[in-house]
């Protein structure tokens, strides 16, 4: 794949991730219900919606990682070792910094 087609995909993919962050704001903004136990339920829902949302935004710091290596030409080398990360993981994992070798 081409660099510019990666970069094309890493954006869509962070655009759709502050899509879903900014849905995830706006329900977590919710005025909570009266009832206790509806409050109670609403609370453990919050709790998946925060830690789904602090997924992404780690996502999404990756991706603008990424996209700053695009930016510099760097990217599809190892940031630890120097080394071309193989096409295969990059269609893979198109934001990681690291070759094989260094990511374990």
């Amino acid at each position: 794949m081409r660099i510019a087609d990666r970069q094309q995909a890493l954006e869509a993919r962070r655009a759709e991730l502050v899509g879903d962050l900014t849905e995830i704001e706006q329900q977590l903004d919710a005025p909570a219900p009266k009832d206790l136990e509806d409050r109670s339920s609403e609370r453990q829902g919050d709790e998946v919606l925060e830690a789904l949302g602090h997924a992404e935004l780690n996502e999404v710091i990756r991706i603008d990682a990424a996209l700053a290596r695009i930016a510099a030409g760097t990217y599809g080398d190892c940031v630890k070792c120097g080394v071309e990360i193989s096409k295969a993981r990059l269609d893979l994992l198109p934001a990681t910094p690291f070759c094989k070798s260094c990511a374990v």
